[in-house]
Order: C-alpha cells, then structure tokens, then sequence
C-alpha cells in the first residue's frame, strides 16, 4: 500500500492541500510522521472528502496530545472533546476577528483540527496568518525591542459577559471560566518547540495590553503588530466544502472566520490539542 502523502504548498509561507490519506481511517506511524512534518512546515494543512465522526476526528487529535476542553462552547454528543461551533440567526459568531486559539491558559493549544459540516450557500471562509512570517518580515531594532516583552491575554476580551446572559445557567458558565481563567502573560515572540523557529505570538483575540511599558507605548506597538502580523503576504485563505478538515499549528499561526455569511448557518466541529507553555 502507498503512504507516501502529498503536500501541494498554496503560498511561499503558509498551507498546503494534502492529497493520499483518509483520515477515517487510523493513520499508521509512517503517515502520521509525514502529516506532522508537514504540518511544522506549512503551518496549516487542507484536506478534501474527509466525512470523518466526531469519534474519528478525536482519535485522530490524542496522536497529537491531551486534548483541551472548552468552558464555554458546547461539545459533540457523547465526545466533549470536539467543540461545535453553530453560528445561526439566534446564535450570532464570535469568532469573526483575528485569534490564536485559548491563549487566555498558561499552555495555550499546539494544535487544532477543524472539520466541516454544514455550510452557507456561499461564503463562510477562513484566513490563517503565519506568525513565523510575520516576525521574520520585522527589521533587526525592532525584534530585539519586542524579543524582551511578554503580553497579557484575557479570556474576557473575547468572551464578553453581554453575551453569556441570555440563561442564569449560561451566566454562571461564563462566571466560572472567568474565575478559572485569570489573564496570563506571554512571550511577544515565542520560539517553536520543536523547528526552533521564531515566531510573532500576539492576536487581537486576547492580547490586552504589553507589560513593563506604559499605556500608551502598549497601545500603539499592539495596534502596529495587530496589523502588521495578519498582512495579505503572511495569509492562506481556505474555501470550505463540506467534510473539508483543516489541520492547524496554532503555536505560530492565527486565523480569523469570515462571517459574510450570516444569518445562515454554518456548523464546524473543532479539537484543540494541548500545547506547553510559550518561551
């Protein structure tokens, strides 16, 4: 049997489509080598015509790690690992902005496997940015400015408490995350624990504000590298088709879900496997 996988690179920094593997099925030591590999290089990875079950799709997640389950979203039925993220009419998305997934925790997700189910008409892609790209692009003065700061990311500044009133039950969730979840503080730039690549890790998400400088030196270097880290030459944009499933290194990337196609609905599932804490 051939294992060899194929890997079609989408841009000069960031995605690639892979072509050879079924992921409904176990994948073998070979396989799952070359889909890491992969991963590491590309940073993000697509694959067509995987009609996998939330079962499968978290068989396929623990080969990466423990996985993380969420406070807040609700899960598959029966697997709480895979988190669905149904956006309708009378379930707005909050997901239309630039992120890195759960970096509100002290060892913030290595990877994440998104997998769709239903779709809009049209509409509904997600960009992924290259936070590798995005450091690499910074003149010598300003990498060693930035190479001595850590940030703060808050769960709060994404999930607002507005929108977890519509039920006691809903409000006292959200109450629990923000009692489990204090901000925490992060390297600006983190280096990749296994390519020892360095990368740009701040995300309009969750980064509130940058420590040991003042309000207003925090303000304008956040606003430049929110910018500056998801310009069009550091993006891959993805459009989905059904049972499409996206791999993703969320150790160096961020991504932002485009909402252009709201009130129809649109329902993902996604693993988040646990990753260590940034350095």
């Amino acid at each position: 049997m051939n294992e060899r996988i194929t890997f079609t690179a989408l841009g000069p920094h960031i995605g690639a489509q892979v072509s050879n593997l079924d992921l409904s099925r176990p994948l073998s030591d070979a396989q799952f080598e070359q889909l890491y590999h992969g991963l590491l290089r590309h940073q993000v990875l697509f694959l067509r015509d995987q009609a996998i079950t939330p079962g499968q799709q978290r068989a396929l997640a623990v080969r990466f790690g423990d996985l993380h389950i969420h406070p807040v979203y609700p899960h598959a039925e029966g697997v709480e690992e895979i988190i669905v993220l149904d956006t309708h009419q009378d379930n707005p998305p909050d997901n239309d902005n630039w992120h890195t997934d759960v970096t509100f925790i002290d060892t913030p997700p290595a990877v994440a496997i998104l997998a769709a189910k239903q779709l809009p008409p049209s509409g509904g892609d997600t960009l992924w940015a290259s936070g590798i790209a995005a450091w690499e692009a910074l003149s010598d003065p300003f990498k060693q400015l930035l190479s001595g700061l850590q940030a703060e990311h808050d769960f709060k500044k994404s999930f607002q408490e507005y929108k977890y009133r519509k039920t006691e039950a809903e409000h006292q969730r959200w109450q629990a995350a923000v009692a489990k979840h204090p901000p925490v503080a992060h390297p600006v730039m983190r280096t990749h624990p296994i390519s020892e690549r360095k990368a740009l890790f701040v995300n309009e998400g969750f980064t509130t504000r940058l420590l040991g400088i003042s309000d207003k030196e925090s303000e304008a270097l956040l606003n430049f590298l929110f910018w500056h880290s998801v310009k069009p030459e550091f993006q891959v944009r993805w459009r989905w088709q059904e049972n499409d499933v996206a791999i993703w290194d969320n150790r160096v990337t961020q991504h932002y879900a485009n909402v252009d196609y709201y009130p129809a609905r649109r329902v993902m599932h996604r693993a988040t496997v646990l990753g260590d804490k940034p350095v």
